[in-house]
C-alpha cells in the first residue's frame, strides 16, 4: 500500500540560543545550521524510514532542490512533486539550551497548490489507500473531500491549529487524528489533554485518535479501545520533528495493520531518538535504529 503525503517542504534556519528572545529585546545565537524540514517533508522521512511506501505531494520553488533531492535520497516517491515560480517555504526555528524550540514559518510555496494539481495527484491514489495531510498547505478542506470521494483513509495531523481549521475544515471526515497536547486542547477548548481526546472522539465517533504527550508518552483512542504507552528517557537535544517522527512510524505500523500498542510503541522509540539529535529530517532514524533500542529498553 501506498500512503500519498500531502504536505509542506520547507528549508529550516536554525538559530541556537541560550534563551528565547523576548519582544524588544536582541540578542547573539550561538550557532546557526540549516536543514530540510517542513511538517510534510519530516513525515514522509518518517513513514519511508519505518518501511512504508509513500509518495510526496506538494510544491517546491526555484530554491527547492535540496528538499527534492532529500526526498529522493530517502526512497520517497517524487513524481508529483509539483516545482513552480517562486521561494520554497522556510522557516526561522530558536533552540534553546534545553532542546525546547520555537518556530516562524514562511509557506512561499507551499501555500500555492492548485484544485487542478490535486486532482491529477489524487488520480493516481487508490481506494482504501491513506492519505496524510497536515495544516501547512492550502486548499486542505478541498484535498479531504477529495480523497473521501476516491474512499481513501485520511489521517491529519491538524498542526498547525489555526481559524479556518476550528471553524471550516471538514473534521468529520478524517479517520485518524494524530494530535500533541496543544492541537487537542485547541480542537476542543478542553485543556486536560485526556479528557480532549475523550471529547474529540464523542464528537467523531468513528474516528481514530493517536495523542502524545511529549515526556508522558502516547494515548490512544477509538470507540472500543485506549492504550497507552509510556516514553523513554534520553538526553534532549532539539525536540523539532519529535512528532512528525511519531506521526510516520505511528501511520506505518498502522498501515500494515500491527496492534495498537506495538504502534504506539515503536512511534515512541523513534520519537525519543529524534529528541537525542539536532535538525528536523536528519534526526529521524531509521528502523534498525529504533529496533535496536527496543532491544535496549
Amino acid at each position: 500500500m501506498v500512503i500519498t503525503n500531502f504536505g509542506s517542504l520547507n528549508i529550516d534556519n536554525v538559530y541556537s540560543v541560550e534563551n528565547f528572545v523576548s519582544p524588544g529585546e536582541t540578542i547573539t545565537c550561538l550557532d546557526l545550521n540549516r536543514y530540510c524540514g517542513g511538517k510534510g517533508l519530516n513525515q514522509s522521512i518518517a513513514l519511508s524510514r519505518s518501511g512504508a511506501s509513500v509518495r510526496h505531494a506538494g510544491c517546491i520553488g526555484a530554491n527547492g532542490a535540496i528538499l527534492k533531492d532529500m526526498l529522493k535520497q530517502n526512497n520517497v516517491d517524487v513524481s508529483m512533486l509539483l516545482e513552480i515560480d517562486g521561494d520554497s517555504g522556510h522557516t526561522v526555528i530558536q533552540v534553546d539550551k534545553t532542546g525546547q524550540n520555537n518556530i516562524i514559518v514562511y509557506s512561499g510555496a507551499n501555500r500555492r497548490l492548485t484544485k487542478q494539481y490535486i486532482d491529477d495527484v489524487l488520480d493516481v491514489a487508490l481506494h482504501g489507500e491513506i492519505l496524510l495531510l497536515q495544516n501547512e498547505i492550502n486548499l486542505g478542506d478541498y484535498i479531504v473531500k477529495t480523497a473521501k470521494q476516491k474512499g481513501m483513509v485520511i489521517a491529519f495531523n491538524p498542526s498547525p491549529v489555526d481559524d479556518f481549521l476550528l471553524n471550516d475544515f471538514p473534521l468529520d471526515m478524517v479517520d485518524i487524528f494524530i494530535i500533541n497536547e496543544i492541537e487537542a486542547a485547541a480542537l476542543t477548548g478542553i485543556t486536560a489533554s485526556e479528557r480532549a481526546a475523550s471529547e474529540l472522539l464523542k464528537r467523531f465517533p468513528a474516528s481514530k485518535i493517536a495523542l502524545t504527550l511529549g515526556e508522558n508518552g502516547a494515548v490512544y483512542y477509538d470507540a472500543a479501545d485506549r492504550y497507552q504507552q509510556k516514553s523513554y528517557v534520553v538526553p534532549v537535544v532539539d525536540t523539532t520533528a519529535a512528532g512528525d517522527t511519531f506521526t510516520g512510524y505511528f501511520l506505518t505500523g498502522f498501515s500494515a495493520g500491527k496492534p495498537i500498542p506495538e504502534c504506539l510503541r515503536t512511534g515512541c522509540l523513534a520519537a525519543s531518538l529524534t529528541v537525542s539529535s539536532k535538525g528536523a529530517a536528519t534526526s529521524i532514524p531509521m528502523m534498525s535504529d529504533v529496533t535496536a533500542m527496543s532491544l535496549q529498553v
